[in-house]
């Protein structure tokens, strides 16, 4: 199995080199030549087996380089036992009307990341070994809340890795910002910016492609990799609970093997939904794809329309990790989608950077519109969509929240009534203040983020997972904040140069 880059397919590296480096030198992201395809059979046989074991099989199709042995070490230190507060990973829950709503934030963080960043550190730090054996990496990282704990969590004291995080200042929640400003460690640092998420992924974007920068790392025995899901180390493991999602409905019998499920996930950059897609394309039978967005809706008017246009307002929303205008793995999906064409997406690419807008041409809206949907979500319907299904049994946190709210239009509009998996991307808990408005219609004006935490606990009888509820009286370590101008700089002092 070879990769190549979107913006040039004459770019082949191997799955350990395209892991190292992150981000293709020409600024485009890796994808594999092909995509492997899996039977009825490959799925039986991944049935009756664990999370872990699932895991190995899925990514031996797309690791090729990697040996048995270090894809077990890799697969069994990421979901090794107590790492996950569930013994099945990422459980499904069945709610009181039906819907299959898949738990991945049962790691670490209490974020869906950790799925694929508890695993990535593994994979870098081998892929580094075969590659790159006498460089320290330095992980590079813009988050929109969730992704900069987990990669903090997951590089934590890795040797041979340094990691930096640049969070919008304004726009995580106050638990994540905690999350990430405390985080331990001798090889980490934070960083706020003074902008949205968009400019903290362009900044970084900026600076791995910078070869004046790479230069100077290079001479202090350095390389940039990322820990973002423009890295197929990243997208890979997303892979893998798709497919996993399907074994454990043909388990309980919710289907058969070879019925189809649809898909509904909760999404900014693209990554996640982008991982079921592959899924799909692999021969997991699935019907829709839906994209769901909160008011930043810049993906569902895409998917309807074709055109991408980020020349738009800019919300700070109740659901963060998907306050964003520029949705990176979009890249990968269109250059499968126009049939390779590296011009064609040098092209589209090109547009977005100079205008904020491109639109695609008629053959590729037409095969975007057959596989997914998309619909959008403001506070208004999360806050009633937390209530609506709290009331039923079930408290989800505002992301998951926008989910269900868009996926139960799409069934009002189309009737679809196939099975579906939601994708659930963080405990409510990461999000007190808003998930308990929604339950309790108000909050004192005066209570800080703990006891908020409190309030939710005894308004829904759900438990605070102990890794945030320990958070509180923790002083931060990291106050550093920065125009987006200065990030380089704020590279250096972080790694001393």
């Amino acid at each position: 199995m070879l990769y190549t880059s979107t913006r040039d397919k004459n770019v082949k590296v191997s799955s350990a080199e395209a892991i190292a480096q992150g981000i293709s030198k020409d600024g485009g992201l890796f994808v594999p030549t092909e995509i492997p395809a899996i039977s009825k059979e490959f799925i039986d046989s991944l049935v009756p087996l664990s999370y872990i074991e699932r895991a190995k099989k899925i990514l031996a199709l797309y690791l090729t380089d990697y040996t048995a042995e270090e894809l077990d070490m890799c697969v069994s230190g990421a979901y090794a036992e107590g790492k996950f507060s569930s013994e099945k990973v990422s459980p499904i829950k069945r709610t009181a009307d039906g819907k299959n709503i898949l738990e991945l934030w049962r790691g670490p963080t209490c974020a869906f990341k950790d799925m694929a960043l508890q695993l990535l550190p593994y994979l870098l730090t081998t892929a580094a070994k075969k590659t790159v054996a006498d460089k320290t990496i330095v992980i590079l990282v813009a988050t929109s809340g969730d992704t900069g704990k987990a990669a903090l969590e997951g590089f934590k004291d890795v040797p041979g890795t340094k990691i930096m995080v640049f969070y919008p200042n304004d726009g995580v929640s106050p638990m994540q910002k905690l999350q990430m400003t405390t985080q331990a460690g001798e090889n980490v640092a934070v960083c706020a910016i003074n902008g949205n998420f968009d400019d903290a992924q362009n900044g970084v974007k900026a600076i791995f492609t910078d070869k004046q920068v790479a230069a100077k790392l290079d001479e202090k025995g350095m390389m940039f990799s990322s820990a973002n899901s423009i890295n197929w180390g990243r997208l890979v493991p997303q892979i893998v609970y798709y497919i996993s999602a399907y074994c454990d409905l043909i388990e309980n019998g919710t289907i058969k093997n070879g019925e189809e499920m649809n898909v509904v996930v909760p999404t900014g950059n693209f990554g996640n939904i982008l991982a079921a897609y592959y899924a799909k394309k692999m021969g997991v039978p699935t019907g829709k794809l839906i994209c769901a967005s909160n008011a930043n809706n810049v993906l569902t008017d895409f998917l309807k329309t074709g055109v991408y246009d980020r020349n738009r307002s800019f919300y700070t929303t109740t659901s963060p990790s998907m306050d964003i205008l520029i949705s990176s793995n979009l890249e990968r999906l269109l250059f499968h989608l126009a049939d390779e064409n590296d011009a064609t997406i040098r092209e589209w690419m090109g547009q977005l950077s100079k205008d904020g807008k491109y639109e695609i041409c008629d053959g590729v809206k037409a095969k975007i519109a057959e596989l997914f949907d998309a619909g959008c979500c403001d506070d208004e319907g999360t806050a009633a969509t937390i209530k609506e299904y709290f009331d039923k049994g079930y408290l989800c946190d505002t992301h998951t929240a926008v989910a269900v709210k868009v996926y139960d239009e799409y069934v009002e509009a189309t009737g679809d009534k196939r099975e579906t998996v939601i994708a659930s991307t963080a405990n409510p808990y990461k999000f007190s203040a808003a998930v308990l408005k929604a339950v309790k219609g108000e909050i004192p004006a005066d209570a800080d983020e703990f006891e908020q935490v409190d309030l939710l606990k005894e308004a829904t009888g759900e438990e605070c997972p102990a890794q945030l509820a320990t958070l509180k009286g923790k002083t931060p370590r990291f106050t550093d904040c920065c125009n987006k101008e200065d990030m380089v700089n704020m590279v250096y002092n972080m790694l001393g140069i």
